[in-house]
């Protein structure tokens, strides 16, 4: 992550990386806008369910759904520049081809892992949050729908997955009260302790604020009378944080405080 101009991901030219919880949020609520630009554009086509139904869209020597083969090719293309030698970039795909670019060397932060939780995402994203977001039926948009879906779980990836810098950060604040945490083995000791509360409903009001106004011709954000539908359903957006992914996030985060110490 880029810590001079805030702009960035992890960039690889900075070998040297200090972070805090303000830094990481500023990367978090970026991640927020591109998370409900992404819902946005989803939600403009229909739920299309042939997209996620093993073999319901036949192709060639691949018997998984349409949006598993658009995420492969996809993969190995971004593989293949580089895209997951950046430390906070997480690939949905398996045995994924080497770069064809040289390597770059990272500044290492996180303590060595190989949490990965974008099945739980695919699942979740699939089965819930398309028929939330998207009217019911088939307009044979397959792929535009499956490109976007492709946006939308990169962006929810990397939030989730920005866990393990917030727990990392968290740890080195009070390396002492989680070393006894994580050796005793208290994940509700750890979730406790990755936990504030208040920030949490910080992030929900300011993701309904967002979802309502990105959702919204600024005109009629000014004269409520017009009476035309949100182009992303607020509540949804929200409760989607809510009870999925901060839940998930702090899962990873405690997950990977409990590996914090091996090998250490």
């Amino acid at each position: 992550m880029d810590l001079t101009d805030r702009s960035n991901s992890i960039h690889a030219a900075d070998h040297s990386v200090s972070m805090d919880l303000n830094d990481l949020r500023y990367q978090l609520i970026r991640l927020e806008d591109t998370i409900i630009f992404s819902l946005i554009e989803r939600a403009q086509f229909k739920q299309n369910k042939l997209v996620y139904t093993p073999n319901g869209i036949p192709l060639p020597d691949f018997k998984a759904s349409f949006l598993d083969w658009v995420v492969q090719e996809t993969e190995v293309i971004h593989a293949k520049v580089r895209r997951y030698q950046s430390p906070d970039e997480y690939a949905f795909t398996a045995n994924l081809p080497e770069p064809i670019l040289p390597p770059l060397t990272y500044p290492r932060f996180l303590h060595p892992n190989d949490i990965n939780v974008n099945d739980k995402i695919k699942d979740y994203y699939v089965e819930r949050i398309i028929p939330a977001i998207c009217e019911e039926g088939d307009d044979v948009n397959y792929g535009s729908a499956a490109t976007i879906d492709i946006q939308c779980l990169q962006a929810l990836s990397r939030r989730i997955h920005y866990g393990k810098y917030v727990a990392e950060v968290k740890y080195r604040s009070d390396p002492e009260k989680m070393n006894e945490l994580i050796r005793a083995r208290d994940v509700a000791g750890l979730d406790a302790a990755i936990t504030n509360a208040a920030v949490e409903k910080q992030v929900l009001e300011r993701l309904g604020r967002k979802a309502r106004a990105y959702g919204r011709d600024p005109v009629e954000l000014n004269n409520d009378t017009t009476g035309a539908p949100a182009r992303v359903d607020v509540d949804t957006v929200v409760s989607m944080y809510r009870d999925w992914v901060i839940p998930l996030t702090k899962e990873v985060e405690v997950d990977y405080l409990l590996r914090r110490l091996d090998n250490a």
